[in-house]
């Protein structure tokens, strides 16, 4: 097909204008007859378009957020001729967690601005290491098995035994405190007027003993001892002795009220309180063997 040379020109025209780029646009038109004829002479017109737009980039593609599981995954070894590795990201920073609030509450503290102690659950032990079974083991358990026989004056004494309680209560009633001497027996098996013994003179061990510092209120209380009830403790055995008062031969939280006088006339209810909290009596006693021999003249436990 043969082209005209009006067309070839123009498609020549708009090829070099579009390969400029930058250079503004023209729009040519081919005049030609009434009949629809084309003439064949070059007569050309060029009308200005408004400049192109250069096509706009496409966004860019938004990737989805990587798991935590991919941002912490280690990244894949570099190879020849491969890309760098993109560093994981950094895990995001995480709020500290508070402190946990105290197993056990604190508690105020007291009058004298020490802190009291915290209460100890049940079933547990102090912090301060010792054992309640050894502060258990300190205190006296009630005597086993059924409670003695009280017994009150000479009935059921050997004679050995109430010669010497007669002569007690006589030296008593006296108030010479000395005149106990010729019955306290020396050495290390001799008559205890203490439990943790004693240094120097027996009788001014009990001066120093007595309220009034001459023996006179230690000499009060053997009498009430003796005029007590007894009970003979351990009979026929070798230890066998007869003590005086009886509340020490019987659980103290057991006593009649009959015997609470009794008790009351040698020790105060306060003193009765604290036997309570003790476990036992824990006032004089005063023990005789079967063969009439002052074994103890002693308080305590």
């Amino acid at each position: 097909m043969i082209v005209p040379r009006s067309l070839a020109r123009l498609s020549l025209a708009t090829a070099l204008l579009l390969a400029a780029g930058g250079a503004p646009s023209f729009a040519f038109s081919q005049i030609g007859r009434q009949d629809g004829t084309v003439a064949d002479q070059d007569g050309v017109i060029a009308a200005p378009l408004p400049p192109l737009e250069a096509p706009k980039a496409p966004p860019p593609a938004t990737q989805p957020p990587a798991s935590d599981a991919a941002a912490n995954a280690p990244a894949p070894a570099q190879t020849d001729g491969a890309a760098a590795p993109i560093a994981p990201s950094a895990p995001a920073p995480t709020a500290p967690t508070p402190p946990a609030a105290p197993a056990t509450p604190p508690v105020a503290p007291d009058a004298t601005g020490t802190p009291a102690e915290p209460p100890v659950a049940p079933g547990a032990q102090k912090e301060e290491g010792t054992d309640p079974a050894a502060s258990q083991a300190a205190v006296p358990s009630p005597p086993a098995g059924p409670p003695p026989d009280v017994v009150y004056g000479d009935a059921g004494l050997p004679a050995p035994v109430r010669d010497l309680r007669a002569k007690l209560m006589e030296i008593a009633k006296s108030g010479e405190i000395d005149k106990l001497r010729p019955y306290i027996e020396p050495g290390e098996d001799g008559t205890v007027l203490s439990f943790g013994g004693i240094d120097g003179d027996p009788i001014d061990y009990l001066k120093a003993a007595s309220g009034d510092g001459d023996g006179v209120e230690v000499l009060a209380i053997l009498l009430e001892l003796l005029e007590s009830g007894h009970i003979r403790s351990e009979p026929g055995t070798e230890n066998e002795i007869y003590v005086w008062p009886y509340f020490a031969g019987l659980p103290i939280d057991k006593l009649t009220k009959p015997q609470k006088v009794q008790l009351f006339e040698l020790v105060t209810a306060g003193d009765y309180q604290e036997m309570l909290g003790f476990g036992a009596y824990n006032f004089y006693r005063v023990g005789i063997s079967p063969d009439g021999k002052l074994q103890f003249f002693v308080a305590g436990d």
